[in-house]
């Protein structure tokens, strides 16, 4: 098999908020006015009649994580409406039953998800399995002995933001960024690809990677986001993805979070490799929430974790931020590794540059590809 697709997919799958379930794209441009249900997007929608068409793709690849599986274990490619598989079939047995469950034992609170039961198989595991290793941190919330940690023990969210801001630099050395020019490299699976990344104006941010074959690109400018490869059409972002990657874009982020909360708790202190943070959720106001690990030593934002709300449950993706160093007089991580059910990369710049003339058309959205027949889901 040649490794070359399988790294240049991964590369446009993880860089952006979201893993892209191949073969099923939502369709159309900006979001209307009136957002489109998945049954009018798409064709032979059952099980999710009545959610957003948004999140249908996100829905899929909740499935895909919980599961550990691709598109054609439950479609047929080429032809995703197509009922030929029995796995489809049990596939909408399942949300059936976790519909019911949380509706009939937890008030409609979504306590249940597919990931409840498979736990990234595509069989759920009935007989505790045996451990072979070292336990692992698990990637999210933080467990209930966690959360119950005394609040009153250390600083404020609000005093862990204003130190954070200061750390980084103070807002006024922050809101001076009006570019950013990054040059370096991914890992992904042990492959060192180099990559560019040019962000303007506080909101727009797009990368190149340089794979062999031709460059993968990931953008955001501000309103949408999209990305594509070499060889095939550009994919818009959806959902969570896009409200993530306008987290990414942002410049003056350090200057910016304040506002971005209704609420924030500080839950004591965890472990962030090697150093403590505090952790801090921040509540949103229709949103869901955001975790934010502030090094107990520097102030300096240590990792984050965020969640893309689908149909059946949460996706989450953390982000681990290390290597600061001072580019005008602003603290930024020069290495952050992203991780999320479906994998992980780690991007290392080598060199930065601030404050440099960058070209608005470098955020230009591709044209769209014709418009295809309608696709298709659960």
């Amino acid at each position: 098999m040649n490794a070359k697709p399988i790294v240049a997919g991964m590369v446009v799958a993880l860089i952006a908020c979201g893993v892209v379930v191949r073969g099923v794209r939502a369709q159309g441009g900006a979001a209307a006015s009136t957002p489109k249900k998945a049954e009018e997007q798409f064709k032979n929608i059952q099980t999710l009649k009545g959610i957003p068409a948004d999140q249908v793709i996100p829905s899929m690849q909740f499935i895909t994580a919980s599961l550990g599986v691709e598109c054609d274990f439950c479609h047929v490619q080429g032809a995703f409406d197509k009922d030929d598989k029995k796995p489809k079939q049990t596939a909408r047995k399942m949300m059936e039953m976790m519909f019911a469950i949380n509706k009939e034992n937890f008030e409609g609170h979504r306590e249940v998800t597919c990931y409840s039961c498979h736990r990234g198989n595509a069989k759920p595991v009935a007989i505790p399995v045996v451990m072979n290793e070292e336990p692992r941190e698990a990637m999210g919330a933080p467990k209930k002995a966690e959360v119950e940690t005394k609040e009153s023990s250390g600083p404020d969210g609000e005093a862990l933001l204003d130190k954070y801001l200061q750390a980084v630099g103070g807002a006024a050395a922050v809101d001076k960024v009006s570019s950013r020019v990054m040059k370096g490299t991914i890992d992904v699976g042990g492959k060192a690809i180099p990559i560019d990344i040019y962000s303007k104006d506080s909101d727009k941010r797009i990368s190149f990677t340089h794979m062999p074959e031709g460059d993968s690109v990931t953008a955001f400018d501000g309103h949408e986001g999209w990305m594509g490869s070499a060889g095939h059409p550009m994919r818009e972002m959806h959902g969570g993805d896009v409200e993530g990657a306008a987290i990414d874009a942002d410049l003056h982020l350090a200057a910016h979070l304040k506002s971005m909360f209704s609420e924030l708790k500080v839950h004591g202190t965890k472990k962030v490799g090697d150093s403590e943070a505090y952790l801090v959720v921040g509540e949103r106001e229709g949103k869901t929430p955001i975790e934010l690990y502030f090094d107990t030593q520097t102030g300096l934002l240590a990792r984050m974790v965020r969640y893309g709300e689908t149909a059946l449950g949460r996706m989450p993706v953390q982000i681990d931020y290390a290597d600061y160093r001072a580019v005008n007089e602003v603290k930024i991580p020069y290495r952050w590794t992203l991780a999320r059910p479906s994998g992980r990369f780690t991007i290392q710049a080598s060199d930065v540059q601030q404050n440099v003339p960058v070209d608005d058309a470098k955020f230009a959205k591709p044209a769209a590809p014709p418009e295809p027949a309608k696709g298709s889901a659960k």
